[in-house]
């Protein structure tokens, strides 16, 4: 079998190749700074990890490969400015937006979306970053350098944060994974809960929504689609053509995981849908110290990132599986030592589980 090259060598990489070893497949994450001529063979394929990169000498040599996944739509997607003209083509539901041009001003914003209207770069921009708020009431005005540079979004008054993950083969079949609930703090994910029966009837309007956009961008591989829960209505925020941070839980909870899942996607390999083991919940560890001692805590997985710890820096995350909701709520009590903000988050789930 072929390598399987994967542009960037961050935490999504590293479980890619960890999905692909019980396989016995050869998955190679690319540092993209790497100046070394990277070995690549004709029959091998390329992925990434990461739907927005620079041009340095390791990402030349991967966007040249003929076997590379998907290489045209990433920067479709990349650019939210586009993201959101193919949502719009689709006739998919999402906030009213329009493009921030050279022109346009606080005013127009406010008379064509409301008093509160976030601004969102085109490129980059992730965990919070790359937003600007414009609210009428502080009579906020779009400063110069981000102007022909964003998009300008309604403000919603959502009900909740929800997301979707899917697979689509290359001969267009798909599976998705159950509906997933998130808490962000600061534009950051530091929660994620699934399945949940109360999701249940929102689930095939988001398989509509998010195969519509696959089978349009004839991807494949693995897709997250990030949505509003607006009563029974979703409204999509954004997407990411890669496995994402929400889809986490499926590491512990379903028989095919997502990293695997867009492994077997790329490589041709067939597609099965996953059995949703029980009911899953995954924790984020964000600026935070590897606390060795949650390995003493009974049905808790430790996913370590081997990054420098920093704040605001995704360096690993927990997941838990169990049919035994006492045991899940238990699980969130043993981690009640956290720093802030784990006391809102760890209550997020608390409250949001099931009942036993």
């Amino acid at each position: 079998m072929s390598s399987i090259w994967v542009l960037g060598a961050g935490q999504l990489g590293a479980m890619l190749k960890q999905a692909a070893n019980p396989l016995g497949l050869d998955v190679k994450p690319v540092d993209i700074e790497t100046d070394e001529t990277l070995p690549l063979q004709a029959d091998d394929i390329v992925t990434a990890e990461r739907e927005d990169w620079p041009e340095t000498a390791a990402t030349k040599q991967l966007a040249a490969h003929p076997n590379f996944v998907n290489l045209e739509t990433f920067p479709q997607l990349a650019d939210r400015l586009t993201q959101k003209q193919w949502i719009d083509k689709l006739d998919l539901a999402t906030a009213p937006w329009f493009p921030v041009e050279d022109d346009s001003t606080a005013e127009k914003a406010y008379q064509t979306l409301g008093d509160r209207v976030l601004m969102k770069r085109r490129r980059g921009g992730y965990d919070g970053r790359g937003q600007y708020w414009l609210k009428q009431a502080e009579g906020t005005e779009i400063p110069e350098e981000w102007k022909g540079q964003a998009i300008a979004e309604q403000a919603i008054n959502f009900d909740e944060e929800v997301s979707v993950v899917g697979v689509r083969g290359k001969n267009g079949e798909k599976y998705f994974y159950p509906l997933t609930l998130n808490l962000h703090i600061n534009g950051i994910l530091y929660a994620s809960i699934s399945p949940l029966q109360r999701l249940e009837h929102l689930q095939e309007q988001a398989e509509d929504m998010l195969g519509k956009l696959m089978d349009a961008l004839d991807y494949v591989g693995v897709m997250a689609m990030e949505c509003f829960r607006c009563g029974d209505e979703l409204l999509i925020n954004e997407l990411a053509p890669r496995v994402h941070n929400s889809g986490h839980w499926t590491q512990a909870g379903a028989s095919v995981n997502q990293f695997e899942n867009h492994i077997r996607a790329v490589a041709g390999l067939p597609l099965a849908p996953a059995e949703v083991k029980n009911q899953s919940m995954m924790v984020n560890l964000i600026g935070v110290d590897v606390d060795y001692n949650w390995l003493s805590i009974k049905g808790l997985e430790l996913y370590w990132y081997r990054k420098d710890v920093r704040p605001g820096r995704k360096v690993g995350h927990l997941n838990a599986c169990s049919g035994d909701l006492d045991q899940l709520q238990s699980i969130l009590k043993s981690l009640s030592t956290m720093p802030a903000p784990y006391d809102e988050a760890l209550a997020w789930l608390a409250k949001n589980l099931p009942s036993a």
